[in-house]
């Protein structure tokens, strides 16, 4: 089991800067990839971004590519999202997740059912 806890997010006004970070705990190693989702009201949970376990590989939506960057700290087992110029349509819940299964294709690391655990998810909002 890994357990998974997201900082609390917030309000910022549109081209502001946030960063949210994820601690893990439990079985740790098992999780090979990390990734955040987001989910905005009456809209499916979409990929958001994605980090392999040594931090080499990173992975982006079109969406945030270019304004949002992922990273790890293993030493801390704590996984981040730094947000930058955000836009009020980044408004969301934004969700953390590990995924435990190795696949040979990172896109089925951009999808949701791929990751065994999830946090509680925590809200942003972006005010214009």
């Amino acid at each position: 089991q890994v357990q998974l806890v997201e900082s609390r997010g917030g309000l910022v006004q549109a081209g502001g800067s946030l960063r949210l970070s994820c601690a893990a705990s439990g079985r740790t190693s098992s999780s090979v990839m990390m990734g955040w989702f987001r989910q905005a009201p009456g809209k499916e949970r979409e990929f958001v971004a994605t980090i392999n376990w040594s931090g080499g590989s990173t992975y982006y939506a079109d969406s945030v590519k270019g304004r949002f960057t992922i990273s790890r700290d293993n030493a801390k087992n704590t996984v981040y999202l730094q947000m930058n110029s955000l836009k009020p349509e980044d408004t969301a819940v934004y969700y953390c997740a590990a995924a435990t299964v190795i696949y040979y294709s990172a896109n089925y690391y951009f999808s949701a059912p791929t990751y065994d655990y999830w946090g509680q998810g925590t809200q942003v909002t972006v005010s214009s």
